[in-house]
């Protein structure tokens, strides 16, 4: 993971260097970013919580995402360079993808945590995968932190969004769509701390708002 790390930020730098911006100009380059901001998460987070197997679960998903950016085509040889680059358009474009890498990172603890739940409903405790994968209070802890960081990411990127230049009803239309996500991980954050929620819905709820926001936002 450390390896996909560095060819992770040796790609983002020359890319950015053609661009002579922020990599963040067509859907391959936002899956790079995208995967780099997962890996970085899951680096810090996995051993901050002893969650080491977390990377059985991430390496798959950092590895979709690029396969995605990797279908031919996608990735232009000689991208076109940003003449005109707004301060508040590139906070807003690469924190609202940073906080996506937080919460895909709680998404896959969200789905370490119902595999978890299965094995002990089915009474399966003797499996090599169950004594690898930490405590399930351990894991909702972690999933939490990382849905607030992903939440707190992705507030910054709305309120560079707000102050960036809107020319267009279609850059309007981001804003929104990017503060209905927001305001759903809210409502689920909130649900969580003022009455409660059991671990496998608070799990399942964090893992259908990544997939659910990640499509709208790749139709968007």
């Amino acid at each position: 993971m450390i390896a996909v790390f560095l060819c992770q930020i040796g790609y983002l730098g020359v890319r950015g260097e053609m661009r002579g911006a922020c990599p963040l100009r067509s859907l391959a380059e936002i899956f790079v970013f995208l995967s780099w901001s997962l890996t970085l998460f899951y680096l810090l987070v996995g051993p901050m919580y002893r969650i080491s197997l977390l990377g059985v679960f991430t390496a798959p998903l950092v590895a979709l995402f690029q396969g995605f950016a990797l279908i031919p085509g996608n990735l232009a040889a000689n991208p076109e360079r940003v003449l005109n680059t707004s301060f508040w358009g590139e906070i807003h474009s690469s924190m609202s993808v940073l906080a996506y890498g937080a919460l895909a990172l709680a998404a896959v603890a969200g789905v370490m945590f119902m595999v978890l739940d299965h094995q002990l409903k089915e009474h399966d405790l003797k499996s090599g995968l169950f004594r690898n994968l930490p405590p399930v209070r351990e894991l909702l802890v972690s999933l939490e932190r990382l849905l607030w960081l992903g939440v707190g990411l992705l507030t910054i990127g709305l309120v560079a969004g707000v102050l960036m230049p809107h020319e267009t009803a279609d850059a309007w239309k981001h804003v929104f769509v990017a503060l209905g996500v927001w305001g759903a991980y809210i409502a689920l954050m909130m649900i969580k701390r003022v009455r409660g929620i059991a671990g496998r819905w608070f799990a399942l709820g964090a893992v259908g708002l990544f997939v659910l926001s990640l499509g709208v936002f790749a139709f968007v």
